[in-house]
């Protein structure tokens, strides 16, 4: 299922934010993934290897908390979440799947 897949991402960056290794949640991407951040100056990054060298330069610092369930939207799942340490809404996390795994990733700030 989708919803379980950005539900997995999340553990995995979390777990990234407690141990400093993002390379569970990297590995969960496709090969040819994108990541794109909304509303912020960084990326895209394209490719496993790219979205690996980002959280190794720049790793986050805070959790991130979903504010209710992930829902399909078309062909993507959503969901809005948190920054942990502020707790109010920071934006939305878009994934599209494919064969199991994040081949695209939209995560937005407001």
């Amino acid at each position: 299922m989708p919803e379980a897949l950005l539900l997995e991402h999340v553990q995995r960056f979390n777990a990234g934010v407690q141990s400093g290794d993002f390379g569970p949640m990297v590995a969960a991407f496709t090969p040819d993934a994108m990541l794109v951040f909304e509303g912020v100056p960084v990326g895209p990054f394209v490719g496993r290897l790219a979205i690996a060298q980002a959280y190794d330069e720049r790793p986050p610092d805070d959790e991130v908390r979903l504010l209710g369930p992930p829902h399909v939207e078309g062909e993507t799942v959503v969901a809005d979440y948190a920054w942990a340490a502020e707790g109010t809404r920071a934006g939305r996390m878009i994934l599209t799947e494919r064969d199991g795994a994040i081949a695209k990733l939209v995560v937005t700030f407001v």
